[in-house]
């Protein structure tokens, strides 16, 4: 995709904590969106219907513990060692969730695989 695209991501957030959304705009016509689960799903829904007419495909992909930046990000010295600790034990390398966003995108123009739903072996419920 090039950058000029217009694209639009939208995140889940925690579950539990309300249906907001917050947006962010990347460039003319490309944003980013932050969501509660629930506030995805509505919005996955949504676009499902209105891009079907025209013969795109939509996925929700929802991830388990990857690995990521976050424990870097954290001001609090303990949390951020309690982030990475469980990184370390648990979170799978964020290559997998590449894997998976190939995966879906990869399926031939009449499949559409609509959620991957995928997490750790080690990783509890």
């Amino acid at each position: 995709m090039s950058r000029s695209a217009p694209w639009a991501s939208i995140f889940g957030a925690h579950p539990g904590r309300g249906t907001g959304i917050k947006g962010v705009l990347y460039g003319t016509g490309n944003a980013v969106y932050a969501a509660t689960k629930t506030a995805v799903r509505i919005l996955f829904e949504g676009l499902q219907q209105e891009v079907k007419p025209y013969n795109l495909r939509t996925t929700v992909i929802s991830p388990g513990a990857v690995a990521t930046e976050l424990p870097g990000s954290a001001t609090e010295a303990d949390v951020a060692a309690g982030i990475q600790q469980f990184d370390e034990q648990v979170a799978v390398p964020a290559d997998s969730f590449a894997t998976m966003v190939v995966f879906a995108m990869s399926q031939p123009e009449e499949v559409d695989v609509n959620e991957i739903l995928f997490r750790p072996t080690r990783q509890e419920y």
